[in-house]
């Protein structure tokens, strides 16, 4: 069984390798939410996210023969560079599976950092079918990304570091993918303080750990649907599930769209790039999925900030549509001359900064004699897109909200 002793143990291990990352205090959303918000920015870490902790110190339990046969595991790109960069400075052959949409940027940097990549499977749990085929074939050590102990040791080392810099915490909100992460910080911080709460948090598209514990036994999903690829596992650990069902105070679930609203957040109030899976913590408190008091101290880790240049442009977008940030409609107009015009009339009335118009003729959907015109506006929050919305068909247009 892991014991506090095993974290403290792997800190001596990872504390070269790894860094200490900051625990900041929040000002915008400790107002916006009524507690006393802190931030645990574990996106700062090496490779951008905490995998590196657990990484190393299983690397570092190796035995001579088992380095010399090097190592091989499944990731989705957080766990594969923790992997590949601690087996490359331990002078370990590392053989790393993702799956095969994994984001290009984590396909890059997991090779930078030395290990030969495989891409194979639609998801993690299809990578890892293929990495244990390695395992048996190449006679690897399988560096599980969650489902061991001394992973869940190395990552508990942020446990430590949270208790160490904000010795007041009440509530520590973590991520949940397969486990690995909160059940050692759980450890860590119950194992020290019994009263502090530790709340999980999943993707609702990927929610197995909330359903497990609903029905107090290990559940495997279909099939997982969520921007934040970095907890988008079918199930939580055959070992991890213990630590969650004795040291986890409650499961939340947030959607993708509240999640990419915590991301927008993150970006223009803090000026912080996490991923999605960093991103959940926050929009658990920003959304209120638990119950906390005025005041109370809470810190959201912030478990990791790779995130693909593409899907962040993405979220970005959700996040300013569900935030009253953004709006696209289409519309009709009759095709003449001043008709545009008399539309953009109202746009300035109401102060509707413009990105793009398309203006399209030819198009099947409306008469010969009209045009269809699709326009991308900023607004300034749900308020003034209703208060628009409004005005236009009063003035009797016709509008389609496409995003």
């Amino acid at each position: 069984m892991l014991e506090l002793d095993d974290i403290l143990e792997a800190r001596e291990r990872v504390q070269e390798t790894s860094r200490h990352t900051p625990l900041e205090r929040s000002h915008t959303y400790s107002s916006m939410t009524g507690a006393e918000v802190h931030l645990k920015l574990e996106n700062f870490q090496r490779t951008g996210a905490f995998k590196i902790r657990g990484a190393t110190n299983r690397i570092a339990t190796l035995s001579a023969a088992q380095k010399d046969a090097g190592v091989v595991t499944a990731s989705a790109g957080n766990h594969a560079q923790g992997v590949a960069l601690a087996a490359t400075r331990s002078g370990v052959d590392s053989k790393i599976v993702m799956p095969e949409h994994a984001p290009i940027s984590k396909v890059k940097a997991t090779r930078n950092y030395g290990a030969e990549v495989v891409l194979s499977g639609r998801d993690y749990n299809e990578a890892a079918e293929r990495a244990h085929e390695i395992e048996r074939e190449e006679g690897r050590t399988y560096v599980h990304a969650f489902d061991d102990e001394y992973v869940m040791a190395g990552q508990g080392t942020i446990g430590l570091e949270i208790v160490e810099d904000c010795p007041n915490v009440e509530t520590v909100v973590v991520p949940i993918g397969g486990g690995g992460l909160i059940s050692g910080i759980a450890t860590a911080i119950k194992e020290q303080n019994p009263d502090v709460r530790v709340i999980g948090v999943q993707a609702a598209g990927a929610s197995s750990a909330a359903t497990s514990l609903e029905k107090g036994e290990r559940v495997s999903i279909d099939e997982v649907d969520t921007i934040a690829d970095g907890i988008a596992t079918r199930s939580v650990g055959e070992q991890t599930f213990p630590y969650i069902q004795e040291y986890v105070d409650e499961v939340v679930t947030v959607s993708d769209p509240e999640i990419a609203v915590a991301l927008v957040y993150l970006l223009e109030r803090s000026k912080t790039v996490v991923e999605g899976a960093g991103a959940v913590p926050l929009a658990a408190v920003l959304f209120e999925k638990f119950d906390y008091d005025e005041g109370e101290v809470i810190v959201p880790a912030l478990c990791g900030g790779n995130i693909d240049l593409n899907t962040l442009t993405n979220v970005i977008v959700r996040g300013l549509v569900e935030t009253g940030r953004y709006l696209k409609i289409r519309t009709v107009l009759k095709d003449r001359p001043g008709a545009l015009e008399d539309l953009l009339d109202i746009f300035t009335a109401h102060q509707a900064n413009i990105y793009a118009i398309h203006h399209d003729r030819t198009s099947r959907d409306v008469e010969m004699s009209d045009t269809e015109v699709e326009i991308e506006l900023e607004m300034r929050g749900p308020d003034h897109v209703d208060a628009f919305l409004s005005d236009l068909r009063d003035a009797g247009y016709e509008v389609d909200v496409l995003a």
